[in-house]
């Protein structure tokens, strides 16, 4: 029994326990949460403050910048109106300034009005006193106006003719002395201080040996030595009854020089057969190659050209075994380099661009293909694929009259190229060539009417026309020598130049008997 009260008392105590410690742990939470709630509020009205300061500070910064744009606008509508008060105020001035010229303008012109008003009536009157005078003057004459008039201008044609001749024959004659003397002197001087030596070449070249028995070993059994030479160096020799010579021949100068500096080594060696001959030839090519690279550096050294691509010196070199006329293509184009310097120092031009002209104007006559173009025309195309400067290259191909002269060298190197071509001995000419040529030139001064005779003399360097007195008269002479000379310089191709004489004369023929 006493257990039973001692636990139930224990148990009441325990519950009684129980709800004063909730009752309490419901109090602190209750304190919390209000503590909370408070620290909630006070944080809350921080931000609240926080936000609202940083709002203003935006806005305050917003309407900094727009009060300053405004400022700036206001600025530049302050400008614009100044500028537009000084347009204005210029406007105003300059309609002040036409107001008063439309004034002095109306004055100007109702004086000039008035002088001309005056004019009319002067003209009136001089025209009234004109019209008595050629009244008086017909009735005098006994000739109308338009009649005076008439006899008076065909009276003023004929001595305007006359005097206009006159006047044309003595500046012709002025100018051509003149230009005559200075011409000479610059081309004497040119031609003085130049020295030139003719080298003639042929289309055949003769090798000459110690005795005939070589003939036999250059042919070779069944002449299979000669066949390889030819088919090695594409020339053909002839080995005939010509004692101590075999002829090589070919058109192409540099496969004749291969073959005969070929045959030398061979015939020197001794040893000549088929595969020798081969190994020589490739061997003598080369040498030739060389040869040719050397002398055209050479050339350029000796002439003072510099900055020639490589390809043109190959080609200058070659020319060392090119003829033209009869006349060595390399001795020809140093020769006219020569006289293109001396003619452009006298003429006050760069001589050293003359010299190089003239040593290339005749590049396109030893091509390494066969053009379809005048040398001229490719010479200059070579010039300009290996970037020769545009005078240089119209200089070359203007030096036949094939494409227009643009520059004062290519003048220039055309005279020099003639007179080095057609001085005494540097060309040969062929004789039917020759004979054409005359027979062209008396045949075109025989075209004009009341031409009777021509003839050409002095080699064709001078063409004597005579004319028909009763059909020419002294009047007609120059303009007729001027047009034959015209035509034959247009149509013709000639060394040098051609002197056209006409001869007009009348004869008086008696007989006694």
């Amino acid at each position: 029994m006493d257990l039973i009260i001692a636990i139930t008392i224990a148990v009441a105590c325990l519950v009684v326990g129980f709800g004063l410690g909730y009752a309490l742990f419901n109090m602190i939470i209750t304190q919390k949460k209000e503590q909370i709630l408070k620290d909630a509020e006070i944080e809350g009205e921080a931000i609240k403050k926080s936000k609202q300061l940083e709002v203003k500070e935006k806005f305050l910064n917003k309407k900094a910048e727009l009060e300053k744009e405004a400022a700036q606008r206001n600025q530049k509508i302050q400008q614009v109106e100044n500028k537009l008060k000084q347009r204005e105020l210029s406007l105003n001035q300059r309609h002040e300034d036409l107001q008063r010229k439309n004034a002095e303008s109306d004055k100007f012109k109702a004086n000039l009005d008035r002088q001309q008003d005056l004019l009319n009536r002067r003209k009136e009157e001089v025209e009234m006193l004109h019209e008595q005078e050629m009244q008086k003057l017909e009735a005098i004459s006994g000739l109308s106006a338009d009649e005076a008039k008439e006899h008076l201008i065909e009276g003023l044609k004929d001595e305007a003719k006359t005097q206009a001749q006159q006047y044309i024959n003595e500046i012709m004659d002025d100018a051509k002395m003149t230009a005559t003397k200075e011409a000479k002197k610059i081309v004497i001087q040119t031609i003085q201080r130049v020295a030139t030596e003719a080298a003639i070449e042929n289309s055949v070249t003769v090798f000459h040996i110690d005795s005939d028995e070589v003939k036999g070993r250059v042919i070779g059994r069944e002449g299979r030595n000669i066949r390889a030479l030819e088919a090695a160096t594409g020339v053909e020799i002839v080995v005939d009854d010509t004692p101590e010579a075999i002829v090589i021949s070919a058109f192409d100068p540099v496969r004749r020089e291969i073959c005969r500096l070929a045959l030398h080594q061979l015939v020197a060696d001794g040893r000549i057969h088929p595969a020798r001959i081969e190994e020589v030839v490739a061997k003598v090519k080369k040498q030739v190659e060389e040869e040719i690279i050397e002398t055209g550096k050479r050339t350029t050294i000796d002439l003072g050209i510099h900055g020639l691509h490589p390809e043109l010196i190959r080609i200058v070199g070659k020319m060392k075994y090119r003829s033209s006329y009869g006349q060595n293509l390399l001795q020809h184009a140093r020769e006219t380099a020569n006289l293109c310097a001396v003619m452009a120092a006298e003429l006050g031009l760069n001589p050293k661009k003359a010299r190089r002209a003239g040593l290339l104007h005749d590049i396109g006559k030893v091509p390494d293909e066969q053009p379809e173009l005048p040398h001229a025309l490719y010479g200059a195309q070579i010039a300009e694929k290996f970037k020769e400067k545009p005078d240089i290259v119209n200089a070359i191909a203007a030096h036949h009259d094939e494409a227009e002269m643009t520059s004062l060298i290519a003048p220039i190197v055309q005279v020099c190229d003639a007179i080095s071509g057609a001085r005494p001995g540097a060309r040969r000419e062929i004789v039917e060539a020759y004979i054409k040529r005359l027979n062209d030139l008396e045949n075109l001064a025989s075209s004009y009417p009341g031409v009777t005779k021509t003839y050409a003399i002095q080699a064709g360097r001078e063409l004597r026309v005579i004319v028909g007195a009763d059909k020419i008269s002294d009047k007609d002479i120059d303009t007729l020598s001027a047009d034959i000379a015209k035509k034959i310089q247009d149509e013709m191709t000639y060394p040098g130049q051609v002197k056209i004489t006409v001869i007009r004369e009348t004869r008086a023929v008696a007989f006694a008997k």
